[in-house]
């Protein structure tokens, strides 16, 4: 299905129905990334980057809700991401639409519950997937370079993380475990563990010493 579409969202969920009578689970994990300035970015770039990464979980998820509401069961995966909770510079909009994602999950949660719907957000850090080279970047119509120097070294550097990250099975072990618990998790995190401890150090340390860390190792 094109998650970018309601008709083809319904039309692919009410097929999968018709098969086998049931939904036990749903991944929702469709997402490309926009890379650029925030005040470059074009309004319709960053329109289309939620429109996918964001609301097209939010159609994926609404479809399958009456099928695991009547049946009183059923598994919400939603991929997440490691920059769902630590922003990443000169990705602002996927950021966002991943910021979005974890509120409304959580949300979510707490509305299925009650029906026998368990919601989790998995949250992976830098993988060897098609997600790097698929990445778009924007191009600023009037030639202004005032960001280019600085964009270009982030984005460089999480490319060469991304490209060095771990085997994307791990996430696909993640997503197994939670479809086989018994009481799946709100949150899980995979990858890296020198990625992942930044969610617990976003928690712990002083805004102006975390904000620190970040800058350095993203080269802002």
């Amino acid at each position: 299905m094109d998650v970018d579409d309601n008709e083809s969202v319904v039309h692919g969920m009410a097929s999968v129905v018709a098969e086998h009578g049931r939904l036990d689970a749903v991944i929702a994990c469709a997402g490309w990334g926009l890379a650029g300035a925030v005040e470059q970015t074009p309004i319709a770039d960053a329109i289309a980057q939620l429109d996918t990464n964001f609301w097209g979980t939010v159609r994926v998820v609404q479809a399958a809700l009456p099928v695991m509401r009547e049946q009183r069961s059923g598994r919400l995966v939603l991929m997440s991401s490691l920059g769902g909770v630590i922003a990443l510079p000169f990705q602002a909009f996927y950021t966002a639409s991943k910021f979005a994602l974890e509120g409304y999950g959580e949300a979510l949660a707490y509305e299925v519950e009650p029906f026998g719907i368990n919601v989790t957000l998995v949250q992976p850090g830098n993988f060897r997937t098609g997600f790097t080279d698929s990445r778009r970047q924007v191009t600023p119509s009037d030639g202004d370079t005032t960001y280019v120097a600085a964009a270009s070294k982030a984005v460089g550097l999480m490319e060469r993380d991304e490209m060095n990250g771990a085997d994307p099975a791990l996430v696909a072990a993640a997503v197994e475990r939670v479809l086989n618990a018994e009481r799946p998790p709100l949150r899980v995190s995979v990858g890296k563990f020198g990625e992942r401890i930044g969610i617990l150090a976003k928690r712990l340390l002083p805004q102006r010493l975390f904000t620190r860390a970040v800058r350095s190792s993203l080269g802002v």
